[in-house]
This record gives structure tokens, C-alpha cells and sequence, in this order.
């Protein structure tokens, strides 16, 4: 392969000589307008200017690529018409041969709809053995495929199929084929304004993109199609789960929400709209699978974790009434021994559930509900569930063996010995409604009564957790309210003794599924605890000597 360039009128043309050719030939013979067209013989001589050198296709200009005495290159003119092929070489004129000019044909377009961001395959002829250069700012224009005005984005150019990228702003048209072409200029130097030959017309409907999330999950998931164009629900409109249809919770015109059913099985999600049927992707149906509990037993209030697989996403009732002998739509539920556990978290690989007071003592399961629906669509013709167990869990109480010492003064630290305390809970001040908004506003915020959930209890006052096990617990002395506030600032000898207690604070869940009942307690009474008027503050510090203070007679 040899190179060649010339530089005429200021424009830079390259071509790329051919092996060698037949005397007095072209190659090809045949091609649609903007192609390169190499013509072979003897006797062009050497290229002198634009005007004295020139190549016609039929009495048409062509743009010379490439000049040289055995070899010339020059592109077809958008124009150009089956007929010989004549070389001009000052005074001579010789004839090349015969040339048939093509024009692109689109036979078919698949798929005949397409949304944007899919792939169109465009099958027909005479689209060239390239798509050329794909600089727009190229003297010689750029071949493009444009559908309903849009240009698309070439993957594959063959001169019989191209396979293009649908852009996002498609519309419903025609595809039509372009093929660039840069005629020279009156004088023979480059280059014209570039222009187009266009193929037939191919008619192409573009539809609206439909995402659906997730495409995989167990029995009573919620799916949401996004989109736009559904329209109003009406009868037979169903969302099909591998022929299976769901439970239709919403429908709008840019939104369908369905719960996968209780018969579902893998395979396409179809959204059928009348008698419109559009696949909108694969779902695969789940199985939840429970592979362990992060502890075996614990009292009420433990926070437990259930280790596991395919739980799918946590789904409330819908809008009608749900109890937890009435699955409607989806509901996630987990039973301790029969009894539902308050959900903190739950998430496709594990879940968190607070054990609730009544719990008892027997198998953790974790149940999913599924629905079939009727045949408009609504829930619900049958009801059911799938459950997996995580294993077996014990309630305990907490039982106190010891303490010591049996009195201590403020701050002193305490020891409590047992078994069944479980683990330390904090309490979640930060998480209290309202307190952001007050603390932005100064205004003085109180808690409400017991927002504890572990505690230990000096005769009703609650002491300062040092550490605390499921068989030990530290705790300091409390302060408040140990001291009053009379004239002699006297220790508070009535809440000097009482009884020292461990609770541990849990809720129920309503009958209707809501969270929750009122907090109760679980308690263990150590025994008589007595604080010793030792610690106090220094009774300086409540006197007042200023002069105007008001002091108590």
C-alpha cells in the first residue's frame, strides 16, 4: 500500500493507492455516491492543477482523491448517473470503463418498535463497506443513520445491514439511511458544501422506555414499572409474572405497582395493557432461605438478628385492614413462639426484630404473605404464605444470684450478679420526635416516661450503667433527688433505702399489625439497698452570700 497526498486550495487530501489493477479499470464498478472509486490504467501523467486534471462520471465533476500516472482515486458525486467514466490529462480525455451508480435501499428495520437506548438492525443494500470518517467537522461529511430526525449512534456498518444505538430523544418516524458526499468545487478543487443521498424511507415506532425494579424477590414483593403512556387502569390491564398475574396495588400513566403472587414463577414481566402485551424484563422468583439467629436466647427487649437469604424488601399492609391471620398483599412478619416480633430492620440477607413482652420460648419463623387476585385485578381471590425457620430461641428472666455491696455512697459503684440480664440497651435519645426541632428553637424538650429499655434502679431512681452482661451488671449510685433542698441542704433520708431492681422494658405488637402497645417491664428484685450519705456535695456550695439573695428563714 503506498500513500499519497495532495494539498489543493488550501485542503488536505489523502488516498491510499490499491494493489495493482487491471489496465484501464475501476474498482468497483458499482457503488452509492460519497465512495471511494480507484481507477487503473496507463498514460494519466503527472497532476498538474484541478483544472487541468479531472475525473467525470457521466459528464459529472468527481473529487480527485489521488492522482498519480497509473492510479487515480476519486469519490463518487452525489449526483452521479450509470455511464462511462472519462479522465481528463490536459488535452486527452480517456475512458476508464463503465460505472453503475448505487443508491442505499433499506429493506427492513427490526425490532419494528423500539424504545430509546436499544439497538435497530437496518437491513437492505448498497450502504457502503464503511460508515467513513465519524469527525462531523470532516471536508467530506460523515455516512449516518437519523430516525424521525435523530442521529444515532453507529455500532456496525456493512454495505447490507447496519446496527445503530436508538438516542434518547427518538420519536416515533421514519429511519432513513445518509450517505455524505463532497463534490468539488466549480474550478475542480475542494470541496462543496457537503450533501446527502438518502435511502427509501423505513417506518419505525418508538416507545416509551419501562424500567421495573427489582426483577428478582420472593412471593408478595412489590414491583414498580416505571414509564410513561399506561394510561387508566381498565379491565384485563394485568402486570404478568411468567403468565401469573399480580396483585395491581397502584396504576397511573407513568407508574404500576404490583405485589408478585402467590403462584408465581420465574420467567418474562409482561405488562398487558388491552390487548397490548410488552415484555419489560425477566423476574426471577426467590425463595427465602433463614440460615441462623445471632443469639439462641436473651429476655424480652433483645435485639435479635436473623441471618439469611432472599427476604426480599419489607412490605406494609396495603390499604385495607391487615391482621396477622389476614395476608393481603405481601406483609413480612416474624413469629417468636407463635408470637410476632417488633421489625427494626429488614433487608434481603437479614433482619432485626426486638423480642416483644409476650414472646415465648420456641421456633423464630419468618413469614412472607402472598395473594392471588382477582380476575379485574384487585386483592384478592386466595391467600397464603411461605415461611422459613431460623432456628429455636429461649425467653429468659433475669434473675439476680448477688450484689455487692449491699449499701454504697453516691457514685460508689455496685456489682450485680446473675443470669438473664441480656445485653445493654442505650437509650436512642437522638431519635425522639421533636428534639431536633426544640433544640433549634431553645426550647427546654422532656422526655416521655420510660423511654428506658434496661435498667437498674436505686428505690425507684435510676443508676448510671458502668458495663453490662448477660450474667454481670455495674452500676453507679445515682445522685438525683438524694439531697434536698431545705434550709440545712439535709440528705434525703427517704430515698436513702429501698429496693434495688433490674427491668428490662419490651413492647407487643397491636392486633391490627401497627406498632405498638405500651412499654412493659420485666423485673428482678435484688433485694434492700441502702445509700449512705457519702459523696455529697460540700455544703458551700448551696449557700448563697450575696447580699440580695433571698435565703430561707
Amino acid at each position: 500500500m503506498r500513500l499519497t497526498v495532495f494539498a489543493w486550495m488550501g485542503c488536505l487530501l489523502v488516498g491510499l493507492a490499491s494493489p495493482a489493477l487491471a489496465e484501464n479499470g475501476l474498482s468497483p464498478q458499482a457503488a452509492p455516491p460519497g465512495a471511494t472509486v480507484v481507477i487503473s490504467g496507463k498514460g494519466f501523467g503527472s497532476f498538474k492543477s484541478t483544472r487541468d486534471n479531472r475525473v467525470f462520471f457521466n459528464g459529472l465533476p468527481a473529487l480527485v482523491q489521488q492522482w498519480d500516472s497509473e492510479l487515480i482515486a476519486v469519490k463518487v458525486p452525489l449526483r452521479a448517473t450509470s455511464g462511462p467514466v472519462t479522465v481528463v490529462s490536459g488535452k486527452k480525455t480517456i475512458t476508464a470503463g463503465a460505472f453503475t451508480a448505487q443508491q442505499p435501499t433499506i429493506r427492513s428495520v427490526s425490532p419494528a418498535e423500539v424504545e430509546p437506548g436499544g439497538v435497530l438492525q437496518v437491513v437492505g443494500e448498497h450502504f457502503g463497506t464503511t460508515a467513513g470518517s465519524r469527525d462531523p467537522n470532516t471536508m467530506f461529511g460523515v455516512n449516518d443513520v437519523v430516525i424521525g430526525g435523530a442521529t444515532t449512534k453507529i455500532r456496525r456498518w456493512r454495505d447490507d445491514k447496519i446496527e445503530v444505538e436508538v438516542p434518547g430523544t427518538a420519536v416515533s418516524g421514519h429511519v432513513v439511511v445518509r450517505l455524505a458526499s463532497s463534490d468539488p468545487l466549480p474550478d475542480g478543487s475542494c470541496c462543496a458544501q457537503v450533501e446527502y443521498s438518502l435511502s427509501n424511507p423505513a417506518p419505525l415506532t418508538v416507545i416509551p422506555a419501562i424500567r421495573a425494579d427489582p426483577l428478582s424477590g420472593p412471593i408478595g414483593t412489590k414491583v414498580v414499572i416505571f414509564g410513561q403512556g399506561f394510561g387508566v387502569k381498565a379491565p384485563g390491564d394485568q402486570l404478568l409474572f411468567n403468565g401469573h398475574p399480580g396483585a395491581i396495588a397502584q396504576w397511573t400513566d407513568v407508574l404500576v405497582v404490583a405485589h408478585v403472587p402467590l403462584d408465581a414463577t420465574s420467567g418474562p414481566l409482561v405488562l398487558k395493557k388491552g390487548d397490548t402485551r410488552r415484555i419489560v424484563g425477566t423476574f426471577s422468583v426467590a425463595t427465602p432461605k433463614a440460615t441462623g439467629l445471632s443469639v439462641s436466647s436473651g429476655p424480652i427487649g433483645t435485639l435479635l438478628r436473623i441471618a439469611g437469604e432472599n427476604f426480599g424488601f419489607y412490605s406494609e399492609s396495603g390499604s385495607t385492614p391487615f391482621s396477622f391471620t389476614d395476608f393481603n398483599r405481601g406483609e413480612n412478619v416474624v413469629e417468636i413462639g407463635g408470637v410476632p416480633a417488633v421489625v427494626y430492620r429488614w433487608h434481603d440477607d437479614k433482619i432485626d426484630v426486638w423480642v416483644t413482652f409476650s414472646a415465648k420460648s420456641g421456633p423464630v419463623v419468618v413469614k412472607r404473605g402472598g395473594t392471588k387476585p382477582k380476575a379485574d385485578g384487585s386483592c384478592c381471590a386466595e391467600r397464603g404464605l411461605i415461611t422459613t425457620e431460623a432456628g429455636r430461641f429461649t425467653v429468659s428472666a433475669p434473675t439476680v444470684a448477688s450484689y455487692a455491696p449491699t449499701s454504697a455512697g453516691l457514685d460508689e459503684i455496685v456489682t450485680i450478679k446473675g443470669s438473664g440480664f441480656g445485653t445493654f440497651l442505650k437509650t436512642a435519645e437522638q431519635t425522639q420526635p421533636g428534639l431536633n426541632e426544640a433544640g433549634h428553637d431553645s426550647v427546654p424538650y422532656e422526655f416521655g416516661e420510660n423511654i428506658a429499655r434496661t435498667e437498674v434502679l436505686f428505690n425507684n431512681q435510676a443508676g448510671v450503667i458502668v458495663a453490662w452482661s448477660d450474667t454481670e451488671i455495674q452500676v453507679r449510685v445515682p445522685r438525683r433527688h438524694l439531697f434536698g433542698i431545705g434550709k440545712k441542704n439535709e440528705f434525703n433520708t427517704d430515698l436513702a433505702t429501698g429496693p434495688l431492681l433490674v427491668r428490662r422494658g419490651s413492647w407487643d405488637v397491636k392486633p391490627d399489625g401497627s406498632c405498638c402497645t405500651t412499654k412493659q417491664w420485666v423485673t428482678a428484685e435484688a433485694g434492700t439497698f441502702t445509700i449512705l450519705a457519702r459523696g455529697l456535695p460540700n455544703q458551700s456550695m448551696f449557700t448563697d452570700t450575696r447580699p440580695e439573695a433571698n435565703t430561707v428563714p
